[in-house]
């Protein structure tokens, strides 16, 4: 199952690992820990943010995902389930909609 992981990342935390030094090294060792399909840095609502693509092969696996933006940036995390055109075409639409019309 494909997620997406929004990671909202404070300012006063992010702020001092860059200031320090140490911002690129940690997100290096996230990245490298929990191998993203891929991820995008941007911003949500004026904070720095990052949009991770992640192949989860059970929901066992969230914490590990999650746990290295909590403890090393005291990041918030927003996990939603992610479906690829193919998916949602697996999902019969047509047929669900004719059951529930």
């Amino acid at each position: 199952m494909r997620i997406l992981l929004s990671v909202t990342f404070p300012h006063e935390e992010f702020n001092a690992a860059v200031r320090n030094g140490s911002a690129g090294k940690k997100l290096k060792k996230i990245i490298e820990k929990i191998k993203p399909e891929a991820i995008y840095f941007t911003d949500h609502d004026g904070k720095r943010s990052a949009l991770v693509v992640i192949d989860l092969p059970e929901v066992s696996k969230i914490p590990s995902l999650a746990e290295p933006w909590f403890l090393t940036f005291k990041a918030d995390v927003k996990i939603q389930v992610a479906m690829t055109p193919e998916d949602l075409e697996k999902a019969d639409l047509d047929k669900t909609g004719k059951k529930w019309a």
